[in-house]
């Protein structure tokens, strides 16, 4: 797999279509920043990390807890990944996108960490565009 962050978001988008309440993924530090972001803003209910020992496949793996709203409908409507392994996107501090005029949200890697667009503009940081929520 060339793109594990896309596979991540690719197992989300899919949960979600079918209302899976949570799912199974393999763990990477990446992979566990951008969920605790999602349930920082809450946009899912909780990610935890399987030990390998409890794991089915041996390896540590995340499990995460998806949110739907009232209505049975995701809370997430639409993930899509900017930054890719054969294109980067960079951004400067000042050249953040806002994602539909401020409704959605974007994630970027920064120095400082995984954190949302609107945390690194406040911040004053750059740096890679990983992917967009709204």
């Amino acid at each position: 797999m060339t793109d594990p962050i896309a596979d991540m978001l690719t197992r989300v988008r899919n949960a979600l279509a079918i209302k899976k309440p949570e799912i199974v993924l393999p763990y990477s530090k990446v992979k566990f920043n951008i969920a605790k972001v999602l349930e920082k803003e809450k946009l899912i209910e909780k990610v935890e990390i399987i030990d390998a020992a409890k794991s089915k496949t041996g390896f540590k793996q995340l499990k995460i807890k998806l949110k739907y709203n009232e209505d049975n409908q995701p809370v997430i409507g639409t993930l899509k990944r900017i930054s890719s392994p054969g294109q980067r996107i960079y951004v400067k501090k000042d050249k953040i996108p806002k994602v539909l005029n401020g409704l959605g949200m974007n994630i970027l890697s920064t120095s400082k960490g995984l954190m949302t667009g609107q945390e690194a503009r406040e911040k004053g940081l750059g740096g890679e565009l990983i992917c967009e929520i709204w």
